[in-house]
Formats: structure tokens, C-alpha cells, sequence
């Protein structure tokens, strides 16, 4: 099964709106992909929910739930800096590196300029989905 890390952008697109960033998220609810995220990305999509949508507290909480549910936490343990124009983007690569992923979906700029990092591929979620759609009709 693909192992895939979420960047908090693909999190809170998925969490507020219909579209790629959901498919996304229902790929790993349904067991379709094994997603993987880091208490750091799960910290900043809880002050992104709460600080730019406005988010209760409770919603907050629920939304974390769902994550936690889908979704498989790992804990980097090397600290990685190789995007300079973001750091906090780095946290995503450490979380791809600890868990092993063989993507990255994000709609990040610097992270998908990137392109790769070491054997992880950097995808938007466009590409993902269709990636995974392609590998389903190989089966």
C-alpha cells in the first residue's frame, strides 16, 4: 500500500471543502492508502482551523479525531532543513522521512518546486489521485 504524507494545507483543504484534498483524505479512509502525518502538522492545522476559519475549540477537537482515525502519527527524529524559503515546510519532509513514504501530497509551492526529496516524490493532489487511480487499474 502507497504510503503517503499530508502537508496541513491538503489537511485543512480536505477538512473544509469538497474537492481533490478530500479524495485525498477518503483515499485513507477507506483504506486505500496508508497517510501519515507528525504531532507538528497536526498542531498547525489545529491553529489553522481555529486562526484563519474560525473553528470552535469542539471543532477543533473533532477534526483532530478524524485525523487520528485516518491517519497513522510518527515521530521525526532528525531535523531536516533544506527548504530556506519556509522552514516550517521542513517539518513535512522529517515526517516523510520518519514514516517512510513514497509521496508527499501538498499544494505548497516550495515543496512541489522541490519535486522529490531523496525517494520521496512530491505530488499535488491532482496527480496523486491519479497516480493512484492508475495503479488501481493495473491490479
Amino acid at each position: 500500500m502507497l504510503r503517503v504524507t499530508a502537508d496541513t494545507n491538503i489537511l485543512i483543504s480536505g477538512l473544509n471543502f469538497r474537492g481533490k484534498p478530500f479524495e485525498v483524505l477518503e483515499l485513507a479512509r477507506t483504506g486505500k492508502i496508508n497517510l501519515t502525518v507528525s504531532e507538528a502538522i497536526l498542531r498547525e492545522m489545529e491553529d489553522v482551523l481555529g486562526r484563519k476559519f474560525g473553528w470552535s475549540d469542539e471543532e477543533i477537537a473533532d477534526a483532530r479525531k478524524r485525523i487520528d482515525e485516518i491517519a497513522r502519527t510518527v515521530t521525526p527524529g532528525v531535523r531536516i532543513d533544506v527548504i530556506k524559503e519556509d522552514p516550517p515546510d521542513n517539518r513535512i519532509l522529517e515526517c516523510a522521512s520518519a514514516a517512510g513514504a513514497d509521496f508527499i501530497v501538498s499544494g505548497d509551492k516550495d515543496l512541489l518546486r522541490l519535486g522529490r526529496y531523496d525517494s520521496i516524490r512530491i505530488l499535488n493532489p491532482s496527480d496523486l489521485l491519479g497516480f493512484v487511480r492508475a495503479q488501481a487499474r493495473e491490479i
